[in-house]
């Protein structure tokens, strides 16, 4: 055999070859087709689909000096007549591009079929590991944040989905109010019980405004407790602002020592006060502490002019 006609024979080989596999990937491109069809059409028959979801809340049911407990609602909604599971629910919440707070909620459950579910993801945001990561972010200042969420879906022909979700809002970092006493105005002076007027300054260092619902404390003058109470004392405190309150209370000079002639003499008493005020905020409600130990104040008759407060 020439060598012309075997490279005859191995070219007709190839080409069957070739015509061979192009047979084969056309029937399986065929085959391919063939089971789109007829996944489309059960989808269309049955009423398969895609489910819908969207970030429908963000809530701020408890928050603190300390941190906030966020509670995100995503409200999702299964076309399908058969219940679909959720597998996973990846989420993250940033500030200007930075994460806060991150997470994962694997085997999240089930959404039933032709049914809405509200699903609740709680995050809890550290006030300290923010600040001590992201050192510009003050305590007192309302930050921005987005909340991004992936629900993965497992639904019967379509497969495994990620539904990406995000919604923006702002949270704030709070700030404990600055507590002093200006002075003390008593109404009725004796050694066994004296009746004064408290007045107190309450100094708003947040970005927000306050409304204040109530107020429970402990005072001190010269390291002799003089009563504690809760307030309910509705007032305002403008963000940044300063509120002024008067409160009553009752004491012995008689329990203060040698402290009482300074008393008597209107020189400068030493004070501590501590307690708490309850307020409503954009935010929602919050406890927040307040405190001074080491202060200075003076009692004063009633009828003392303002002018000799200072």
């Amino acid at each position: 055999m020439s060598s012309s006609d075997a490279t005859e024979r191995g070219l007709h080989k190839e080409k069957k070859e070739e015509e061979k596999e192009g047979e084969k990937e056309g029937f399986i491109e065929k085959v391919k087709d063939f089971f789109h069809d007829i996944g489309e059409k059960i989808e269309g028959a049955i009423g398969f689909g895609k489910p819908d979801a969207d970030v429908t809340g963000v809530h701020i049911p408890h928050i603190s000096l300390h941190k906030a407990e966020i509670v995100v609602d995503v409200t999702i909604t299964n076309p399908n007549p058969v219940p679909i599971p959720l597998v996973d629910i990846d989420y993250l919440i940033e500030s200007d591009g930075r994460k806060l707070v991150s997470g994962l909620i694997p085997d999240a459950g089930t959404i039933h079929a032709h049914g809405s579910e509200v699903v609740k993801i709680p995050v809890v945001l550290i006030y300290d590991d923010i600040k001590s990561t992201y050192h510009d972010i003050q305590p007192g200042s309302i930050i921005p944040y987005k909340v991004r969420v992936a629900l993965l879906v497992d639904v019967p022909i379509i497969g495994r989905i990620t539904i990406p979700l995000e919604k923006n809002g702002e949270i704030p970092i709070p700030y404990k109010p600055d507590v002093d006493v200006e002075k003390i105005k008593f109404k009725q002076f004796s050694f066994e019980e004296t009746i004064a007027d408290l007045h107190l300054k309450l100094e708003n260092k947040n970005d927000f405004d306050m409304g204040l619902n109530a107020l429970d404390y402990e005072i001190w003058l010269a390291d002799v407790s003089v009563g504690s109470a809760e307030l309910t004392q509705s007032t305002k405190i403008d963000k940044q602002g300063i509120s002024k309150m008067v409160i009553p209370i009752s004491f012995r000079p008689k329990d203060f020592g040698s402290a009482l002639w300074d008393m008597i003499r209107g020189r400068g008493t030493g004070y501590s006060i501590k307690g708490n005020i309850n307020v409503d905020t954009p935010f929602g409600n919050m406890k927040l502490p307040i405190s001074k130990e080491g202060g200075t104040t003076k009692l004063k008759k009633e009828d003392d002019d303002d002018d000799d407060d200072e």
